[in-house]
């Protein structure tokens, strides 16, 4: 939450800057902030379906019927669609999300 206030003061922040000078310094930070937000949302979600995932398999070792159903449904209600496949050079997909990173920093150097 700390984050997301910050984030917050800064967007006020450059809605009452006065000069273009303030209100581009301002824009700069907030979207700095921004994708520092977006990036701990995106790490928490990640990490929600991970302790999701292992709840899933500790409760089917213990043969825990309910518990495994439970944990099951709900991480397919935060099933998300896949993004756009990425593909090396040669057409091999990608899996890993830090080399699909890798990857896309390579293809923008080489446009």
């Amino acid at each position: 939450m700390n984050k997301i206030q910050e984030k917050w003061n800064k967007k006020a922040a450059t809605n009452i800057s006065r000069t273009r000078a303030e209100k581009t310094k301002a824009q700069a930070s907030y979207e700095e902030a921004n994708k520092q937000v977006k990036r701990s949302i995106r790490a928490d979600k990640r990490k929600y379906v991970e302790d999701l995932a292992m709840t899933a398999e500790k409760a089917a070792i213990e043969g825990d019927i309910r518990k495994l159903c439970d944990t099951t449904k709900k991480l397919a209600e935060n099933c998300r669609k896949p993004g756009q496949l990425v593909k090396r050079k040669k057409g091999k997909v990608i899996t890993n999300t830090e080399e699909q990173r890798k990857r896309w920093v390579k293809h923008l150097k080489d446009s």
